[in-house]
């Protein structure tokens, strides 16, 4: 056991050297909320989901190391209202309608939006025109979900070793594509074995054919909320 520990929201949190906040936390069983973050990949901060006060200053947990005796907090008003806000504007600025999408019930979008008490979108949507890729046999890419979270770019460049997935574009006009001559999924090398296709927190990269193969209401974060059942690693599918 690490004799190193910093201090969350007032609980004694010990961590081994080059551990960041997120994992350190995780570690210990506290929960904080996360999007872009996934335990077999180098974390990239994209997201802010996991913003936590540090010492005063307003931090990304998920990039942020541990050290001996610094204060965190993470469960107050203020930090889940910055939180919120965040993930209101994901929610507006991609083409999001729960009750029709087959990830309802294991998005992380959506379950991380009841942990939050998210009630509204509060901003005015974008609704942007963004394509549908079906040319994959195996998976559908839909762009109208994606929420740059940069996941499926880490896991097939680092773990996958094909960079299938790329970003472009600046600021608001950053979108995720397809590193084939077409631009096509389908026109790829991306396997259903890949890393890749399975770490889309939300759904813009699915299976075909499974269509609610697990009825809605039967799902992983229809059981359980998001802090009772996620510890970082894949959703399972």
């Amino acid at each position: 056991m690490s004799d190193s520990c910093f201090s969350l929201d007032g609980a004694s949190i010990a961590f081994a050297a080059g551990q960041t906040i997120l994992q350190a936390a995780m570690d210990a069983g506290h929960y904080i909320p996360h999007l872009c973050f996934h335990p077999e990949l180098k974390p990239h901060g994209s997201c802010k989901v996991c913003s936590v006060r540090v010492d005063g200053n307003m931090m990304a947990s998920c990039t942020t190391p541990a050290r001996q005796g610094m204060k965190v907090e993470s469960a107050t008003t203020e930090v889940d209202d910055q939180r919120r806000a965040v993930v209101q504007m994901l929610f507006v600025e991609g083409n999001h309608f729960c009750p029709s999408c087959e990830q309802s019930g294991r998005c992380k979008l959506q379950a991380t939006a009841y942990e939050l008490q998210m009630t509204s979108p509060h901003f005015d949507h974008f609704f942007p025109d963004r394509a549908v890729d079906a040319s994959h046999p195996d998976f559908l890419l839909d762009f109208n979900r994606c929420i740059l979270c940069s996941l499926c770019v880490r896991a097939s460049r680092d773990v996958d070793q094909k960079a299938v997935f790329g970003l472009a574009g600046r600021g608001i006009g950053t979108r995720l594509i397809v590193n084939s001559e077409s631009g096509r999924l389908g026109d790829s090398d991306f396997a259903a074995t890949d890393k890749a296709a399975q770490v889309c927190p939300v759904g813009a990269i699915l299976r075909k054919r499974q269509g609610f193969n697990v009825p809605i209401g039967q799902r992983t974060y229809d059981v359980a909320p998001i802090r009772e059942s996620d510890r970082g690693g894949p959703e399972k599918r």
